[in-house]
């Protein structure tokens, strides 16, 4: 079929099997045939129909072109030659055309897959759409995957319009001829079409179908047997229960102890699925002792998987007891692994089993296994139980939790690496339901003092965002005492995050302290800060002076804060005096404009005299501000949006 443009001055009739078109030659030849150049010219001769057929031909000239993005441009564009051409002339020649396009680049064929499947309503609709499967067949076959992929998408979209009729005459052969291939290639492709052709076709035509993939399961190539063992779930799910238990359950069986670990890897997600349709008797027998094999797996990357996908799997075993048992004993032998990933990826789980299999189990069979993982050698290990471990608190009874968990966390809190102690301060909430205030405060400050310590700055961090919870434990005297110190010290840090991060600290302190102590405990230490020798601590005081003035009651900002402020306006740093004068700008929005704004006023226009032209242009501004706010006309910025300019 030659779907060549008629070569320059001729003016012939076409055959059947020729286009009755003509382009110029040096639209062929000038820059390659560029039609975006083409399509400006033929607007302006308005001869809309000959311009069509010319523009067809151009893209059909550019698919041989030897610049791979050209023709990858007028493959994108297949869809408009398929329209111009008409359903006929699209069926009889340009689908066997592009059928000899599998030699070309990956690129232009991942195209070409992906737009044959949108070109069912260019073919004659449904009817017709079949026709597109030929050159799809091949494309399936081809060795890059990208490509595959792409094609089997294409025949999944053509699959779902065509009839049922269409479905045996077309689609099933074809099945046939990729699954019995010579190259995996095809093979592989086949085994994600028989999922959504099984359901519409009859008895007979079935049981051919699952013959075929049982076969692929047991193939000679390894990326067969990956690929069927994928698609083993779904496959599972459309085939009825007796054919499940007869033939998919024992090619699942198989795969388990298939000698490549890529494949029995992907049998851990079909055990889930296949599960999930059986009844409790056949998952007894059938799946419990699959599952059990993969937890013995040889490779540590397969019980990996096992561990990671613990929970669902212990869902899809049953509510039986017997059955909560033996997946409760393969747990663990999973938190008993001689792998540390292992071992990881089941500690991030025990609360999450603790919930499923109950209190009994819990207190039977977990807390021995936890004792030996606190003092894992693995870091990463007692990182993820510490992460999880006073969950277990309302999995258990008291006296067990007391007995058994609290030795742990408190030896997790003692821990050398700081990870470690950082997480189990993470779950401050259940920790304080289990060992109360009093034994709160004896073993768990020591460890925040620590880490408040830490040469890491992202773990100081870390602890600081962490304070608020502290104070609503342990109360106001008790959080004076042993806190409140630090908390100041965070704002002499020698990091800008951190600073920072411990005026917003202060702000929250001041919420749930209320107004009155940190009059008392938090502006004083302020006062101090601001007297410092050094820019930065003195710019942490403003920082302070502003989160606070956003909770504190307005007597107190009256009384303290602005004076303050108004002292700072005068240090001798640029950058101080003009972030003071956002601060008041803030400030006088929270207190009552007849008894502070006169001077909140009179600094900022001390300020707009400023010899800086930085602290002038920002105290100019928010004078502008205050004023139009002090006449009852309220800008539109909030004081939170205030803050968030500010840092």
């Amino acid at each position: 079929m030659d779907l060549d443009p008629a070569p320059t001055g001729q003016h012939e009739e076409s055959s059947s099997n020729e286009m009755d078109v003509e382009i110029p030659q040096k639209m062929m030849h000038e820059n390659g045939g560029e039609s975006a150049e083409l399509g400006q010219e033929m607007n302006a001769s308005g001869e809309q129909g000959k311009n069509d057929e010319l523009l067809v031909a151009l893209l059909i000239d550019e698919l041989q072109n030897d610049d791979v993005q050209i023709r990858l441009n007028s493959m994108r564009k297949l869809s408009t030659i398929a329209k111009a051409l008409g359903p006929e002339r699209t069926i009889k020649e340009l689908v066997p055309y592009l059928s000899e396009f599998v030699d070309d680049e990956d690129d232009i064929l991942v195209v070409l897959a992906e737009q044959l499947g949108g070109l069912q309503s260019c073919v004659g609709g449904p009817e017709h759409a079949h026709v597109l499967l030929i050159p799809l067949e091949t494309l399936s076959g081809i060795e890059e995957a990208v490509v595959r992929d792409k094609a089997v998408h294409s025949i999944k979209e053509i699959i779902k319009v065509i009839s049922n009729k269409k479905l045996e005459e077309h689609v099933i052969p074809m099945i046939k001829r990729l699954a019995n291939g010579k190259w995996f290639t095809s093979r592989v492709s086949s085994s994600s079409l028989f999922e959504i052709v099984y359901n519409r076709m009859g008895p007979n035509i079935q049981t051919e179908l699952r013959s075929l993939f049982v076969k692929l399961c047991d193939d000679d190539t390894p990326m067969v047997r990956r690929a069927a063992c994928q698609q083993l779930g779904q496959f599972a799910s459309v085939v009825d229960y007796k054919s499940v238990i007869s033939e998919v359950v024992p090619s699942m069986a198989k795969l388990t102890k298939d000698g490549q670990d890529s494949v029995r890897l992907r049998t851990v997600e079909n055990c889930i699925t296949v599960a999930n349709l059986l009844q409790p008797e056949d998952r007894q027998t059938k799946i419990l002792p699959i599952i059990y094999s993969l937890c013995k797996d040889k490779s540590w990357r397969v019980r990996y998987m096992v561990a990671d996908k613990f929970c669902p799997l212990t869902e899809a075993a049953g509510n039986e007891e017997k059955n909560r048992v033996e997946m409760i004993n393969i747990f663990v032998q999973l938190l008993q692994d001689g792998e540390p990933e292992v071992r990881t990826a089941a500690a991030q789980k025990v609360t999450e089993v603790a919930k499923l299999v109950g209190e009994k189990l819990t207190t039977d069979k977990l807390m021995k296994p936890i004792e030996a993982l606190a003092k894992d050698e693995c870091q990463y290990t007692r990182a993820a139980l510490a992460s999880n471990i006073m969950g277990l608190a309302s999995c258990a009874p008291k006296e067990v939790v007391l007995e058994y968990l609290l030795p742990q966390f408190l030896q997790l809190l003692k821990d050398g690496d700081p990870e470690v102690r950082l997480n189990v301060i993470s779950k401050l909430e259940s920790v304080n339901t289990v060992i109360g205030v009093e034994l709160l405060s004896q073993s768990l400050l020591p460890a925040v003092d620590e880490l408040a310590k830490d040469k890491k700055w992202r773990i100081r961090l870390a602890i600081l965002k962490y304070i608020p919870l502290l104070a609503r434990k342990l109360g106001p005297e008790l959080f004076q005492k042993q806190l409140c110190e630090q908390c100041i010290h965070w704002l002499r840090d020698s990091v800008w995050s951190i600073r920072t991060a411990a005026a917003e600290n202060l702000k929250q302190l001041a919420e749930i302290f209320e107004s009155k102590w940190t009059s008392s405990h938090l502006v004083p230490e302020v006062k101090t800060l601001s007297e410092s020798k050094k820019p930065g601590h003195r710019l942490s005081a403003v920082y302070a002076i502003l989160h606070l003035s956003q909770v504190m009651e307005a007597q107190y900002i009256v009384q303290e804060l602005i004076p303050l402020s108004t002292k700072l306006s005068k240090d001798k740093v640029p950058n101080v005096r003009f972030t003071i004068a956002k601060a008041l700008e803030s400030i006088a929005k929270k207190v009552d404009p007849k008894v502070a704004m006169s001077s909140i006023i009179s600094c900022l226009s001390d300020l707009c005299n400023d010899e800086d032209q930085d602290v002038k242009y920002f105290a100019g501004e928010a004078l502008d501000n205050v004023n139009t706010f002090s006449a009852g006309k309220p800008t539109p910025a909030a004081t939170a949006a205030d803050s968030k300019e500010i840092a």
